[in-house]
């Protein structure tokens, strides 16, 4: 017998408080911007720019041993990770070892850097620092406009993806619903103080591909019922193409999160606010897809009367609105 968690044929009315799904997205996304205006955004060593030494020990290298030893340093946001390579002899364990820039300057002194070679060498005998090397305030501001256009670009080339395969009503909706996702993340990020670096762009890159997967599953259904159904209401066709694939976005929804929560539980620090962030994505893409994007798209109107198919990629509604 299959698992179902959504039954195959369902008739919810997604559009019925359609007013009150908007009205908690839009009150969050003020949360999240009051929160950005007030606190900021907790921005870890990529951003804030730091040092980063890379050690090599005989020792076996247990991460959270590491940290509680250089807590008493109270040298603020450390970041420790294990370095792999098939190369390695057995014997060799290398790390490296992220410390935030001080507030006297963007590298850590030499009496510092001592200090943390002495806290290591009594957790692991004979620890060496094979380089010591530092980040600026200027290079840790580029990468921010670096991550920015990165994102900027993504959601872009989105719209003018969604723009030929559909029709810019479809396109509009799609990009709200993504420029919605990443908006809450970063506010969930700004709210929790929650370590913000570049490991949670790559997420805000992923939950974009996520959350648009999405959205282009039920705006396909939307397109094939449009089609089917040409003297339907545009609000019953969303709700039937949503219902047609809500039991596969569920499904995918929850055979993602538990991997996700897998990794949040026994990944460790080092990819936990990587996790954390891709764990809101995909629940808050589920959510925009099907209640955001397919809104916007009733609400702006949809071309209904279908021109003879052609094998081109740019196949357009008739300029008929519902």
């Amino acid at each position: 017998m299959r698992l179902k968690l959504i039954p195959e044929n369902t008739s919810f009315d997604f559009f019925k408080r359609w007013k009150l799904w908007l009205g908690i997205s839009a009150l969050m996304i003020v949360v999240g911007f009051a929160s950005f205006a007030l606190q900021g955004l907790n921005f870890g060593i990529d951003f804030r720019g730091g040092t980063t030494i890379r050690t090599e020990s005989t020792t076996e290298i247990d991460v959270g041993t590491y940290r509680a030893a250089l807590e008493p340093l109270e040298l603020g946001d450390i970041t420790i990770s294990e370095v792999f390579d098939p190369t390695f002899a057995e014997d060799q364990h290398v790390a490296m070892v992220r410390i935030q820039a001080q507030a006297d300057g963007e590298s850590i002194s030499g009496e510092v850097i001592a200090d943390v070679n002495a806290a290591l060498d009594a957790v692991a005998p004979g620890i060496k620092f094979v380089s010591v090397e530092s980040v600026g305030p200027k290079v840790s501001g580029e990468l921010v406009q670096t991550a920015v256009l990165a994102v900027a670009l993504a959601i872009g080339a989105v719209l003018i993806y969604i723009w030929l395969r559909f029709e810019w009503q479809f396109a509009l909706g799609a990009v709200a619903a993504l420029v919605h996702d990443v908006v809450l993340t970063i506010g969930v990020f700004s709210e929790l103080q929650i370590k913000f670096d570049l490991a949670i762009i790559a997420a805000l890159l992923t939950i974009v591909g996520y959350s648009l997967n999405d959205t282009v599953v039920v705006f396909d259904r939307v397109r094939e019922n449009l089609r089917r159904y040409k003297k339907k209401p545009l609000a019953e066709v969303l709700n039937i193409s949503i219902n047609e694939t809500l039991s596969r976005t569920v499904m995918t929804s929850v055979t993602t999160l538990l991997a996700l929560i897998s990794l949040y539980v026994l990944g460790g620090d080092v990819i936990r606010g990587f996790v954390f962030a891709m764990i809101w994505g995909v629940i808050i893409g589920t959510y925009s897809s099907i209640f955001v994007a397919s809104t916007i798209l009733l609400w702006l109107g949809v071309k209904r009367d279908w021109t003879k198919p052609s094998n081109t990629a740019g196949n357009q509604f008739a300029n008929i609105d519902t």
